[in-house]
C-alpha cells in the first residue's frame, strides 16, 4: 500500500498510549482557558453592549489563536518528525528497516504520518474550539476552513523538512539545528520579500502577495483576515493564500520525493563507508586461504609483505615507543571530548555555516532599522518596537540550538550505548555534568557571543543606554546556561530520546510562545497593563503545572517545584514591566534571579542523584 506498514502499526498503537490522549486534552483545554482570559480580561475594560462588541472580540480573539497554533504545529511538526528519525538511526533500527522489503516510499511517508500522527489529531481536536469563536461573530466559517488549510499544510511541509533531514543526517543535533535554522530561514525571506527587499511585482503579483503565497506567518494573517464582499475564498486568482496552499504542498512534495529517492544513499551513513572499506579491502586469513590458489606468486608475496608489515605495526608487537606522541587528555575527560574532538560530527560545521547566514540577515535587519532611525527611537506604550522584535527572533533562534545540543549530548550517549560505559568508569558526576555543561557552551559558542555581538552594534548606535547594554549581556548569559542546564536535565530524567528532546525544546517555547500569547491579548484589547494581571492568573498558572509535570514529575524536590511555579509568572512579569518603561534594573534581577534559581534547582539534583537518575548502582564510597 501507499504508507505501508509503518504507519498502519503506528496507527494501531498510538491508540493504546495515554499521551494520544493527553496531547488532544490539554491542548483544546489550553486553547478554552486563554479564550476565558482574554474575556475576562475584556470585561474588566468594558462593557459589551452590542452584538458589534463580541464581533470584534470574536475577529481579534481569532486573529491571535490562528498565529499561535500555527507556531505550535510548526515546532511539534518538524521537531517531532526530526527527531522521530533520528531516533531510529541512534538506536540502528533504520538499518534493520532498511532490510526488510520496504520500499522507499512506504518507509518515508509510513515514518513521516506516523510521527505527525499525533499532530494531526491535536488539530482536529483544536476544530471544535474555534468553531465557537465563530459563535461571538466576527469570523466566519470560511476563514476557519483557511486558517485550518494553511496549519495542516505547514504542519506537513514543516514535518516532511524534519524527516528529509534526519534521513540525511547522522547525528540527532545536526538535523534539530538545521531543521530550526531552515524553518527561520524560511521565514526570514518572507519578510524580506514582504518588506519590497528583492523586487516590487513579478508576473502582476504584489511582494505583499508573494510573501503571503511563500511566508506561513504571512499566510496565515491573511487567512485570519474576513473576505471582501463578493470574494470567494475558493478563487486561485491572485488569491496569496491559495498561492501559499500550493507551494506549501510543493515543498512537501519535493522533500518526500528527494528523501525516497535518497534515503538508501544517505543510510547507513557515508561516514561508515570508508571504514567498510577499508575492511574489505584488508588481508583476512580466510580470504587468503580460499583464493591462495588464484593468486600469482607475486601477488602471494606482496600480500605476505603487507600482512607482516601490519602484524609489525600492531600495538602488541611494538618493541619500542611510538613515533608520534598521543594526546593528552584533561583531568575531566568528558570536558576534553567535548572540546578537543569532533563529538557530534565534522558536519557540525554546516550547522555553523547556516547560522551565520541566519546571522548575516539578522545583522542586515539591524543595519536597516539604523539607517531608516527605527532603533533608536522608541515606540509608545504598549508596543514593542520592531527591532526589539527581529532580535529577539535570532536570540530565540540561539537558544533553541544551544538547547538541541545539550538534551543531544545526553541522549546520543544513551542511544550509542556508550553511557553505560561511562557509568561503569570511576567518571565523577560533577566531571559528567559539568564537563556536559562547558562542553556545550564551547561547542555553542557562536551562538552565544554573536546575539552579543548584535547588542553591542545596537550601542554603538546609541539605540540602547551602557546600563541597558551590561543587563542585556547579563540576561544572554544567564539564559544561555539555563537552557544547556535544561537540556542536561531533560536528557537524564527521560530515558527515550523523543520524549527528552521534546520535554525540553517544549519548555523553551511554552516560556516564550505562552507569554507571547497573553501579550498579544493584552495589546489587543487595551494599551494599559495596570491592574490586569488577574485575569491571567488561571493560564499562567496552568502554565506552571505543566512546567512542573515536565522537569519534576520523575524526579521531584521542593527547589524545582517553587521554580516552576515562579519561572512563568516572573518571565510574564519582566516582559510586562519592559512594556510599561518600568526601570530594567528590576526586571533584570527578577529574570536573572528567577532563571538562575531554576538553573542551580537542576544542577543540583543532577549531581546529588546522578546514580539514581542515570540508573548507576553503587558500590563503594563514592565522594560524588
Amino acid at each position: 500500500m501507499f504508507v505501508g506498514p509503518v504507519f498502519f502499526r503506528e496507527a494501531e498503537t498510538t491508540p493504546r498510549r495515554a499521551r494520544h490522549y493527553m496531547y488532544r486534552t490539554i491542548y483544546a483545554l489550553a486553547l478554552l482557558v486563554l479564550i476565558c482570559t482574554a474575556w475576562f480580561y475584556l470585561a474588566e475594560l468594558q462593557i459589551i453592549r452590542t452584538v458589534g462588541d463580541m464581533a470584534r472580540f470574536g475577529a481579534r480573539l481569532f486573529q491571535i489563536l490562528a498565529p499561535v497554533q500555527l507556531a505550535l504545529i510548526t515546532f511539534l511538526a518538524a521537531f517531532g518528525t526530526a527527531s522521530a528519525v533520528s531516533q531510529e538511526k541512534d538506536r540502528r533500527t533504520l538499518i534493520l528497516l532498511l532490510m526488510t522489503r520496504l520500499s522507499n516510499r512506504e518507509l518515508v511517508i509510513g515514518k513521516l504520518l506516523a510521527s505527525l500522527l499525533d499532530i494531526f489529531v491535536m488539530i482536529l481536536a483544536a476544530l471544535p474550539v474555534f468553531l465557537l469563536v465563530t459563535l461571538l461573530g466576527g469570523v466566519s466559517n470560511g476563514q476557519v476552513a483557511r486558517v485550518f488549510l494553511i496549519t495542516l499544510t505547514t504542519g506537513l511541509a514543516a514535518g516532511s523538512l524534519g524527516s528529509m533531514l534526519g534521513l540525511w543526517r547522522e547525528k540527532t543535533f545536526q538535523t534539530l539545528a538545521l531543521t530550526a535554522l531552515t524553518i527561520v530561514l524560511w521565514s526570514a525571506i518572507g519578510e524580506a520579500v514582504h518588506a519590497g527587499l528583492f523586487f516590487e511585482t513579478i508576473a502582476g503579483l504584489s511582494c505583499e502577495t508573494l510573501a503571503t503565497g511563500f511566508s506561513p506567518f504571512r499566510a496565515i494573517l491573511a487567512g485570519a483576515q474576513p473576505q471582501l464582499a463578493g470574494g470567494n475564498w475558493l478563487s486561485f486568482h491572485c488569491d496569496g493564500v491559495n498561492l501559499y496552499l500550493i507551494s506549501s504542498l510543493g515543498i512537501a512534495v519535493a522533500l518526500n520525493g528527494w528523501a525516497i529517492s535518497r534515503v538508501r544513499v544517505w543510510n547507513p551513513s557515508r561516514e561508515l563507508r570508508p571504514g567498510q572499506a577499508d575492511e574489505n579491502e584488508q588481508a583476512s586469513i580466510w580470504g587468503a586461504e580460499h583464493d591462495i590458489k588464484q593468486l600469482s606468486a607475486v601477488q602471494q608475496a606482496d600480500k605476505q609483505q603487507r600482512a607482516e608489515a601490519a602484524r609489525s605495526g600492531h600495538v602488541d608487537a611494538r618493541s619500542k615507543s611510538a613515533a608520534m606522541k598521543s594526546r593528552e587528555v584533561w583531568d575531566n575527560p568528558i570536558l576534553w571530548r567535548e572540546m578537543c574532538t569532533w563529538a557530534y560530527g565534522r558536519k557540525v560545521l554546516v550547522i555553523r555555516l547556516a547560522y551565520l547566514v541566519i546571522f548575516a540577515m539578522a545583522a542586515g535587519a539591524l543595519y536597516w532599522f539604523i539607517t531608516t532611525g527605527a532603533a533608536t527611537s522608541r515606540s509608545s506604550v504598549g508596543t514593542i518596537p520592531p527591532v526589539a522584535w527581529s532580535l529577539s527572533i535570532f536570540f530565540l533562534v540561539s537558544l533553541v540550538i544551544i538547547n538541541a545540543l545539550a538534551v543531544n549530548s545526553v541522549t546520543n550517549e544513551r542511544d550509542g550505548q556508550a553511557l553505560d560505559i561511562l557509568l561503569a568508569t570511576d567518571i565523577s558526576p560533577k566531571e559528567f555534568v559539568f564537563g556536559k555543561l562547558w562542553g556545550v557552551l564551547w561547542v555553542t559558542k557562536e551562538m552565544a557571543l554573536l546575539p552579543m555581538a548584535l547588542c553591542i552594534v545596537l550601542w554603538w548606535q546609541r539605540g540602547i543606554t551602557t546600563e541597558n547594554l551590561a543587563f542585556l549581556h547579563g540576561g544572554l548569559a544567564v539564559m544561555d546556561i539555563f537552557v544547556t542546564m535544561l537540556g542536561l536535565h531533560c536528557g537524564m530524567t527521560y530515558s527515550n530520546s523523543r520524549t527528552a528532546i521534546g520535554v525540553s525544546l517544549g519548555s523553551v517555547f511554552f516560556l516564550f510562545l505562552g507569554v507571547v500569547a497573553c501579550l498579544a491579548i493584552m495589546i489587543s484589547f487595551s494599551g494599559s497593563f495596570q491592574g490586569q494581571y488577574a485575569p491571567f492568573l488561571a493560564f499562567i498558572g496552568g502554565g506552571s503545572v505543566g512546567l512542573y509535570v515536565a522537569l519534576g514529575s520523575r524526579n521531584p524536590s521542593a527547589a524545582i517545584f517553587w521554580a516552576a511555579l515562579l519561572l512563568p509568572a516572573a518571565t510574564f512579569f519582566a516582559i510586562v514591566s519592559f512594556m510599561l518603561g518600568n526601570r530594567e534594573l528590576t526586571i533584570f534581577l527578577v529574570l536573572s534571579g528567577t532563571y538562575g534559581f531554576t538553573t542551580v534547582a537542576m544542577l543540583v539534583p543532577a549531581i546529588s542523584e546522578f546514580d539514581f537518575a542515570m540508573g548507576r548502582t553503587r558500590t563503594g564510597g563514592d565522594d560524588g
